[in-house]
């Protein structure tokens, strides 16, 4: 008989710590939340300092036998769920229902590796609870939203629509938007671009030049006319360079992503919409079967809104880099980008590393035929921006120059890596 029980929300994730953890362990899986507010009622005690009447859910009465029933004869009962406010709740919500005595019995890890995991249950500590009335105030909110505007929309517009705390938010920010294009009054305007040669070297490409000024004043073409005599005028005169202008600077690499960069990326590169992003996501952080290696997790916690890299991260990052692309190429050790391209203000809460690979020398290559398609495309995605980011800025040389002709100054630049 196995000494402990370990409980997990998703059954992906059993077969990935069960080869970790060992035959000392048994690995059961909640399928998610056991407990939520009533569907057929608020559930909500406003009147009583909103206090929340939690049941068990349906569908998930019999995992919760199972999890009783697993627990007996064990010496310690583990929660590791995920390593968020959710998974915090799922934690308490279990820790409740079983019984489970006070003490530290949570686990969690960022990252789903041996490293990592042994780790976590070498120090398990208690419940946070701030996380999860964290979550059960985001979870009374939704409620409380949805529950009281959604039947005020079916009545009024039509059936099947909802609001939401999240939702009803951005539908606002949408509707001010449109009215500012409503609102908006359309002004005609042109702008001219010529392109320009040596006269001297006949095999030279032709570059495009922008008109930038008129009388040493920003250019400013209203009507078809002006822009046409303009280019007739500038046809007749003479043309030199009056200023070449040569500036070094340089370009940071953008850092390993958030969930929301992510995403964003998926959508962009693969048109890949939100929860089918954070559902390949959740597969490649739960465990991948590589051949005889077995379940492994390729990628960190994928719900994150930090970009701290460990230092053990970087440290394999920058051995991979120097064997692969050089010693010049390797970023020494820092996390966030400085200077102007730092992000100031915003408030993070850094409770997680950057969505990163858990092993950098689990080249994309090296897995593909282990993985979908989108899988493959994804991993690759999150892999390549990690190296990225890690690597040195690259220093560019960035030329303007400003060509003259008559009382017009045409402007073109371009940039260089030094």
């Amino acid at each position: 008989m196995t000494k402990y029980l370990v409980i997990v929300e998703s059954p992906t994730k059993e077969k990935t710590l069960k080869k970790i953890l060992g035959r000392d362990y048994t690995i059961k899986s909640s399928k998610g939340h056991l407990i939520d507010l009533p569907k057929t009622k608020l559930g909500i005690d406003v009147e009583n300092n909103f206090q929340p009447e939690y049941v068990v859910i349906p569908r998930q009465r019999r995992v919760l036998k199972e999890l009783e029933k697993s627990t007996k004869g064990k010496e310690k009962v583990f929660l590791a769920t995920d390593p968020d406010r959710e998974g915090e709740a799922i934690a308490w919500h279990i820790a409740q229902k079983l019984k489970i005595k006070e003490g530290k019995n949570r686990v969690s890890f960022n990252e789903i590796t041996g490293k990592a995991v042994s780790q976590a249950f070498k120090n398990p500590r208690e419940i946070n609870l701030n996380m999860v009335n964290s979550q059960k105030a985001r979870r009374l909110l939704d409620r409380l939203v949805g529950y009281k505007i959604s039947p005020l929309l079916w009545k009024k517009i039509g059936k099947k629509l909802s609001a939401g705390r999240v939702q009803s938010i951005a539908l606002r920010l949408i509707c001010e938007r449109e009215e500012e294009i409503v609102k908006f009054k359309i002004e005609e305007f042109w702008s001219i671009n010529a392109l320009f040669k040596k006269i001297t070297a006949e095999k030279a490409e032709p570059f495009k030049a922008k008109l930038f000024s008129i009388n040493s004043k920003k250019a400013t073409i209203n009507t078809k006319n002006e822009a046409t005599k303009i280019c007739e005028e500038v046809k007749n005169q003479d043309i030199y360079i009056k200023n070449i202008n040569k500036k070094k600077e340089s370009k940071s690499p953008p850092p390993p992503f958030t969930t929301s960069t992510l995403q964003q990326e998926g959508y962009n590169k693969f048109d890949f919409p939100i929860k089918k992003t954070m559902f390949i996501a959740q597969k490649l952080y739960e465990g991948i079967t590589l051949g005889n290696k077995g379940n492994i997790g390729l990628i960190t916690y994928m719900r994150t809104d930090s970009v701290r890299v460990s230092d053990e991260a970087k440290s394999k990052a920058k051995k991979y880099i120097e064997e692969h692309y050089g010693k010049d190429f390797a970023k020494s050790s820092q996390n966030l980008r400085k200077g102007k391209n730092k992000i100031k203000n915003v408030k993070i809460q850094d409770a997680h590393e950057s969505i990163r690979p858990t092993y950098i020398f689990h080249h994309p290559g090296s897995v593909k035929n282990y993985l979908t398609n989108d899988q493959y495309k994804l991993y690759n995605l999150i892999w390549q921006r990690f190296i990225a980011s890690r690597m040195k800025a690259a220093y560019l040389e960035k030329i303007t120059i400003d060509i003259e002709t008559g009382r017009y100054i045409f402007r073109t630049s371009g940039s260089k890596i030094l």
